[in-house]
């Protein structure tokens, strides 16, 4: 088998599942400066894999997984942020702090196999 579209993708697949996770997690909140950051952020994400690979080159589809990567690590620097506001509980914080890790991981993983 193997990969003939973007939503084939184990990374993007979980970066879809962390984009819904932040948005239902931030949806009442008041603070529309934060919120709107770390959505951007975290659609970032999946959407920088789904852009470079629809490059159809592995030069430009790398930029963007490194670009994605980045995005990530700017979610999980706003899930600090949150936890030590008192925005998000600690056990929220742990799951995607932990879900963020993971696609960091696979991100990593897919930049080496290019």
């Amino acid at each position: 088998m193997g990969i003939h579209k973007f939503e084939d993708i184990l990374s993007w697949q979980k970066s879809r599942i962390l984009v819904i996770s932040i948005y239902k997690l931030f949806e009442k909140h008041k603070d529309f400066g934060f919120k709107n950051q770390i959505e951007r952020a975290a659609v970032s994400v999946m959407n920088n894999i789904a852009e470079g690979f629809e490059r159809k080159s592995n030069n430009e589809f790398r930029y963007f997984l490194f670009v994605s990567k980045g995005s990530v690590a700017e979610v999980r620097s706003m899930l600090y942020l949150a936890k030590d506001l008192n925005k998000i509980s600690n056990e929220d914080f742990e799951k995607l702090y932990n879900l963020t890790l993971e696609i960091s991981k696979l991100l990593s993983g897919l930049i080496k196999t290019l």
